[in-house]
C-alpha cells in the first residue's frame, strides 16, 4: 500500500471534511425516506437526488478514508539537507530573474495561489533532489520553463 505523504495541517483537514461528511449520512437518509413516503419513485426527483447525494457522498467518504488510512505526515521543521524533498520551501528564480516560492506538499494540499505546489505537479517533480544554484527545465502547456534553485528552506 503505497503512503500519501502530507504535512500536518493537510491530514487535519482531510479529517475535518470527513467528519463533515459522515455528519451528512443521517441527513440523506431522512431525506431519501421523505421523499419515499411521497408514494411513486420512478417520478419521484426528490427520491432520485437524494440517492445520487447519497452515491456522491459515500464515494468522497471512501476515498478520504482511504487518504487518511494511507497518510504519512511529514513535519518540514525536522528535515534538513541539501536537496529539495518532499516539505521544503524552495525559492526559485525564473527566466525573468523573478523570484518565486512554493512549498513542496502532497496533492489534497496543492494550492498554487499561495505557493503550494503538488510533489506530483509538473513542477513539483522536476523540483525534488535538486539543489541550490541548479536549473530546473519544466515542460508546461504554455511551453518550457527554466527556473534555477536560489533557496532552499525547512520551515
Amino acid at each position: 500500500m503505497e503512503k500519501v505523504p502530507m504535512l500536518a495541517e493537510g491530514y487535519e483537514k482531510l479529517t475535518a471534511d470527513l467528519k463533515l461528511l459522515r455528519a451528512e449520512r443521517p441527513k440523506i437518509v431522512d431525506a431519501i425516506e421523505e421523499a419515499r413516503a411521497h408514494g411513486d419513485l420512478s417520478e419521484n426527483a426528490e427520491y432520485h437526488a437524494a440517492k445520487e447525494r447519497q452515491g456522491q457522498v459515500e464515494a468522497q467518504i471512501a476515498d478520504l478514508e482511504d487518504k487518511v488510512s494511507r497518510a504519512q505526515i511529514i513535519d518540514p521543521a525536522s528535515l534538513s539537507g541539501d536537496k529539495i524533498v518532499f516539505g521544503a520551501t524552495v525559492t526559485v528564480r525564473d527566466d525573468a530573474d523573478k523570484p518565486q516560492r512554493y512549498q513542496i506538499v502532497g496533492h489534497p494540499e496543492a494550492d498554487a495561489k499561495v505557493g503550494r505546489i503538488s510533489y506530483e505537479s509538473p513542477l513539483g517533480r522536476a523540483l525534488i533532489g535538486k539543489m541550490v544554484g541548479e536549473e530546473v527545465e519544466v515542460t508546461v502547456p504554455a511551453g518550457d520553463r527554466f527556473y534555477l534553485v536560489d533557496k532552499i528552506e525547512f520551515i
